[in-house]
C-alpha cells in the first residue's frame, strides 16, 4: 500500500488526529463554508458540499458546528478564502503538492517556501511537480467493512476504478468526477466510509529509507499543522518494516 496510507495509519495509532481534533475540524468547517458559498447550501443539491459534510461527518465534527459552517457562508463569510495549490521538492527529491485555502496569498506562500527551506526541501512552480499525480477519489473502509473479494466486487459494481487492501484499511479509488455517484453506491453496500475526498494519487513513487521517511514526515507535519493548509500530498513508498520502525518512535 502507497506510503501515504500507512503514513495515515501510522497517525491515526500514535494518536496524533486526537490531538489535532480541533485544528481538523476548522479546516473541515472551512471547506463546508467555501462550497456552500460556492453552490448551493443543500449539500443534496451541491456534490462539493455533500462530500464536505461527509468526511465531517466521519471525523466526528458534530452537527451543529457543521450547521454553523453552512450558514457561515450565507452570512457572507469565506468570500475572502482563495484555494491555492502550491509544488515543490521535499527532501529526497520527494515530490509534494500543498493544498491551501487561504484569505491571504503572501502569508502563505512565505510560509509554505520558508517551511520547505527549512527542512531541505525546495518550493517550485505550479506545475513543477503536478505531472507526477493523478486527480481522483478516495473512500477509505476499515478492514471489518468486508474481506478483499467482497470489497472488491462491491467497488467493481459500484464504479470504481481501483481497490487496495491491507490488515487495516480498504481504499478505493475512482475517476475524480465520479466519487459522488460511487461513494452513494458503496455506502448501500458497505455503510457509511471512513473517508471520502478528492487526492492527488502519485503515478510514480520513491521509496524512503527510515531517516528519509522521518526527515520527510517532519515537513508534511509542519505543513499539515498550519492553518491555511488544508491537505499534503507526497510520492513516497515506505516498506513495513520502515512504517513499523516510525510507529515505534
Amino acid at each position: 500500500m502507497a506510503g501515504h496510507s500507512k503514513w495515515a495509519n501510522i497517525q491515526h495509532r500514535k494518536g496524533r488526529q486526537d490531538a489535532a481534533r480541533s485544528k481538523l475540524f476548522s479546516k473541515l468547517s472551512k471547506e463546508i463554508t467555501v462550497a456552500a458559498k460556492m453552490g448551493d447550501p443543500d449539500p443534496d443539491k451541491n456534490p462539493r458540499l455533500r462530500l464536505a459534510v461527509k468526511e465531517a461527518k466521519s471525523n466526528s465534527v458534530p452537527k451543529d458546528v457543521i450547521e454553523r459552517a453552512i450558514k457561515k457562508s450565507q452570512a457572507g463569510e469565506g468570500d475572502d478564502y482563495e484555494e491555492i495549490r502550491y509544488e515543490g521538492y521535499g527532501p529526497g527529491g520527494i515530490a509534494v503538492i500543498v493544498e491551501a485555502m487561504t484569505d491571504n496569498r503572501n502569508r502563505t506562500a512565505s510560509t509554505v517556501r520558508s517551511t520547505f527551506t527549512k527542512h531541505g526541501g525546495n518550493l517550485g512552480e505550479t506545475g513543477s511537480v503536478g505531472f507526477m499525480f493523478e486527480r481522483k477519489g478516495e473512500i477509505t473502509y476499515p478492514a471489518a467493512a468486508g474481506d478483499e473479494d467482497a470489497v472488491m466486487e462491491a467497488a467493481i459494481e459500484a464504479g470504481a476504478e481501483d481497490v487496495e487492501s491491507d490488515d487495516d484499511l480498504h481504499i478505493i479509488y475512482t475517476a475524480d468526477t465520479d466519487l459522488n455517484e460511487v461513494s452513494t453506491a458503496l455506502e448501500a453496500e458497505l455503510g457509511e466510509a471512513e473517508h471520502t475526498k478528492l487526492i492527488w494519487k502519485p503515478t510514480t513513487t520513491t521509496e524512503l529509507d527510515l531517516d528519509g521517511a522521518q526527515k520527510l514526515m517532519r515537513l508534511i507535519e509542519v505543513l499539515e499543522d498550519d492553518d491555511d493548509i488544508q491537505r499534503v500530498t507526497a510520492n513516497f513508498e515506505i516498506s513495513d518494516e520502515v512504517a513499523e520502525q516510525l510507529e515505534e518512535l
